[in-house]
């Protein structure tokens, strides 16, 4: 104990040497940290939301972004396909279930998805409070959305044109808040479902009068003909309409029939198989057979990894290269002023220390700079995963846990900068053993 006071107050006296030590070791433990909070909370996110998608079906274009978009919400979908079409796809014997997402509108930045209530069930959302939608404009809303915005079972809302909360509002029809989603830690939390006859009655009516279309290839991208085959088809198709008698009755349209009609577009299908067959024939047969694409989200997100993994892997390499460097750094500051302390060491000798205390009073003193480094570290890596998490949560509405801990890796960290700093102390150390006392004093 009397040890590691005399090397703590000796790591201080000289305390710019100290200082750069620390930073140096600071700086390497953060970025290591921060990578490994990275890595694992990241990869985490990615693997859980695919569970149980095997395939999405969606328009021809980016593979990555068809998966982006469709699965992680976070890219604009590659455009439309035709609902009757992939409806076919749909109902083939490999496909064990099939959930159709159609996208369109949003409600202060967060995207308003059209699908089926087999969607809370892939990701394992729960109800907190009220029931699943039924009827149009009927919607549900995640968890991460009510508890930003105060939503309640039973609120009503009017969504936003697009991807983009500064959208023109669709005030014909509001969405009434049927139900609230329990915590999953996934998309599904960021994200509020309601029916996919909702989308389409959305944009039939509120497109009749201009053709604008969405920016990135959403939902309104291709919706030109859609409009017309409504217009002929449907009796809301007409001009000066009553808004709520429209509404109402949509309300009373059952949902097959209204999913079933031809002319209607989708954006894109989450697809899980029966059996291993339809991975190996799928991508082939509909590039081949349609305009639409069947994207593997375990392929490109391991695509997406790889890319991401060479930026990773060289930010790794330099937060390495500062820790030696901060391991020179000790090193350098010890032997230093090992020659400044050798009549200090002469005089514990005269007092009674042993050899193998001097040894040790030099091996804390450079433990001691280096677990101090190592705490910071860990502190600064958590508040830039903070800031992170902030930052992508307003971008992208992925989040990291910033006070989750990864132990076995971080313990390994621990390991490397103790053995940085024992590697450090090792030749001052035993210089501070073998000192002659005799000699020492005799030259004082």
């Amino acid at each position: 104990m009397m040890i590691t006071k005399i090397a703590w107050k000796n790591i201080w006296f000289k305390p710019l040497n100290t200082a750069l030590s620390i930073i140096l070791l600071t700086a390497s433990v953060a970025i290591i940290t921060l990578l490994i909070l990275l890595d694992e909370q990241f990869e985490k996110k990615f693997n859980s939301n695919i569970d149980g998608i095997d395939m999405v079906l969606g328009a021809q274009g980016s593979p990555l972004q068809l998966i982006l978009s469709s699965v992680y919400q976070v890219d604009a979908p590659t455009g439309n396909i035709d609902y009757a079409e992939a409806k076919t796809w749909m109902h083939s014997p490999m496909v064990k279930s099939a959930i159709p997402l159609a996208f369109g509108d949003n409600y202060l930045g967060y995207r308003i998805v059209g699908t089926t209530p087999e969607y809370l069930t892939k990701y394992g959302a729960a109800l907190n409070e009220g029931k699943v939608f039924d009827k149009n404009f009927e919607v549900v809303v995640g968890s991460a959305i009510a508890q930003k915005l105060g939503v309640k079972v039973g609120d009503k809302f009017f969504g936003s044109h697009g991807d983009a909360a500064e959208g023109e509002l669709h005030e014909d029809h509001a969405y009434h808040v049927t139900g609230i989603a329990a915590p999953t830690g996934k998309v599904v939390d960021n994200l509020i479902l309601c029916n996919v006859p909702s989308v389409w009655a959305m944009h039939d009516h509120g497109e009749e009068g201009h053709g604008e279309s969405a920016e990135g290839g959403d939902y309104h991208e291709h919706e030109g003909h859609n409009h017309e085959a409504v217009a002929n088809g449907e009796a809301h198709g007409h001009e000066g309409h009553d808004h709520d008698a429209h509404a109402e009755s949509e309300e009373h349209h059952d949902h097959e029939e209204v999913i079933s009609e031809e002319g209607k577009e989708i954006t894109a299908v989450l697809i899980q198989f029966r059996g291993k067959m339809g991975f190996i024939t799928w991508p082939r047969l509909v590039a081949q057979n349609t305009k639409m694409q069947a994207a593997s989200p375990a392929r490109e997100i391991n695509r997406l990894f790889t890319l991401f993994g060479i930026g990773l892997d060289a930010l790794q390499y330099l937060a390495y290269g500062i820790m030696l460097i901060s391991g020179i750094s000790i090193f350098i500051a010890l032997y230093n002023t090992l020659k400044e302390r050798k009549y200090e060491f002469a005089l514990l000798r005269v007092n009674g220390a042993s050899r193998l205390q001097l040894l040790l009073l030099v091996l804390i003193e450079s433990l001691l700079l280096c677990i101090t480094g190592f705490v910071f570290g860990t502190i600064v890596g958590r508040v830039a995963l903070s800031l992170i998490s902030g930052s992508s949560e307003s971008e992208f509405k992925i989040s990291f846990n910033p006070l989750e801990f990864v132990w076995e890796k971080e313990g390994y960290l621990l390991g490397l900068t103790i053995f940085v700093g024992i590697l450090a102390a090792v030749i001052p150390a035993v210089k501070a053993y073998s000192l002659n006392i005799s000699k020492t004093l005799a030259n004082a």
